[in-house]
């Protein structure tokens, strides 16, 4: 492992559920739900007061018109975030805009600061609302001075499209399939073992202990509700997605709505302290950041970058792929996880155990964040040492942390 000025320890996690496109937590701004997750993770650490924070690191990709208590301003969203939860004037707030991985990126970089003795304190994780990402009129400034003036949706714009060659991602995820030949019928069966593990961890409560639940207002004298579920879960029809259409290559594609992960809502975030500060303020560290990996390569093949990060994050944590007992690979898509899972020689009972983004959702600037939580979770409930988490960003990258369970 690389020597830093200190350990870095995870005191504590949590995460909002995770709600689908337009539905449970659509009221909340991208902004909203990270304050909810900030102010939630650090209830969990009473030691730790709003002045002891040092730094917030937040992951956002969606930031145009982010409104913080109903304000539609858009500036600096982790600053956003950190005020709305009640952190004191003096934090340092940093958004990352790394795509999919801006949340473990964030992550990574709250690591580096404690590691190089510049913070003892920080949150780190990431937030996002797609079903509150405006359109865009991107001519109006300029003026339009004939004919139609057309709206460009800021999910598909800023989330969703590669702007190298101005495809949608589903389309490199086509292109990934087609390289290692991996059918539809590989993506929906590994779609439905998402769901299916998905569906029992929350049967069992194994995502209880991760999440904070949510309350929405109901308003107009109806009774609030309280969403303490990721809501994708439940929606899966085996059946229906035996004749779900391909969504990018209508005659001979793989990849459907249904083996896609959906449009989602959600926040989540980590306490990271050095060790001084742990000694100092007694707290129980539940892992340790044992190492961190980055890699990038041609745009397009950013679906198998996370089998190049992910080596780099062992080689830097000095442990190997057989030490570790739990992985966490997001699945933008199914092929994704099918086809880093095969290049890195993993055992499919070792990847995504409780089920992955196909089931629960990805929203683009939490994801990152959501995966370390889970991954927590799973080491916890196996009793296991070593795991890692690898995802993949638009772009070409990828993100990997290395995380040792001290639970």
């Amino acid at each position: 492992m690389a020597k830093f000025n200190s350990d870095v320890y995870v005191v504590a996690t949590a995460r909002t559920p995770v709600g689908s496109f337009h539905g449970a937590l659509s009221s909340f701004s991208a902004t909203e739900l990270g304050s909810l997750a900030i102010k939630g993770v650090l209830e969990r650490v009473p030691q730790i007061k709003p002045d002891c924070v040092d730094e917030v690191v937040f992951g956002n990709v969606l930031s145009a018109n982010l409104p913080l208590l109903r304000q539609s301003l858009g500036q600096n969203p982790a600053r956003q975030c950190a005020i709305g939860a009640g952190l004191d004037a003096s934090v340092v707030c940093t958004t990352v805009n790394k795509v999919c991985a801006s949340g473990t990126k964030s992550i990574i970089l709250g690591a580096q600061a404690i590691g190089l003795g510049v913070a003892d304190v920080v949150v780190a994780g990431g937030t996002e609302s797609m079903s509150n990402a405006p359109h865009y009129a991107t001519s109006i400034r300029k003026g339009t001075k004939f004919g139609n003036v057309t709206l460009a949706d800021g999910v598909l714009r800023d989330g969703l499209t590669d702007a190298y060659d101005s495809a949608h991602m589903g389309l490199q995820a086509e292109e990934c399939s087609s390289d290692h030949d991996c059918s539809r019928q590989q993506q929906d069966d590994y779609a439905a073992e998402s769901y299916k593990r998905a569906q029992k961890a929350v049967g069992d409560g194994l995502f209880a202990e991760e999440i904070l639940p949510v309350t929405v207002p109901g308003g107009r004298g109806k009774p609030d509700i309280i969403i303490d579920q990721d809501e994708e879960v439940k929606k899966f029809d085996p059946e229906k997605m035996k004749t779900v259409k391909p969504a990018f290559l209508p005659s001979k594609g793989t990849v459907t709505a249904a083996n896609a992960s959906p449009l989602s809502d959600g926040a989540a975030a980590v306490v990271l302290v050095s060790e001084k500060k742990l000694n100092e303020l007694g707290l129980k560290p539940l892992a340790r950041i044992r190492g961190w990996g980055e890699a990038a390569q041609t745009p397009s093949k950013f679906t198998v970058a996370p089998a190049l990060a992910i080596p780099k994050a062992l080689s830097h944590s000095g442990i190997t792929q057989d030490d570790i007992e739990a992985f966490e690979i997001n699945e933008a898509f199914s092929v994704v996880a099918l086809v880093n899972t095969k290049l890195l020689g993993l055992q499919p009972d070792k990847v995504n155990i409780n089920g992955g983004a196909v089931a629960i959702g990805h929203p683009l600037g939490a994801s990152g964040a959501r995966i370390v939580n889970t991954l927590m979770s799973v080491l916890k409930q196996r009793s296991s040492k070593f795991g890692c988490v690898g995802i993949c960003n638009g772009g070409g990258g990828a993100s990997a942390v290395v995380i040792e369970n001290l639970q």
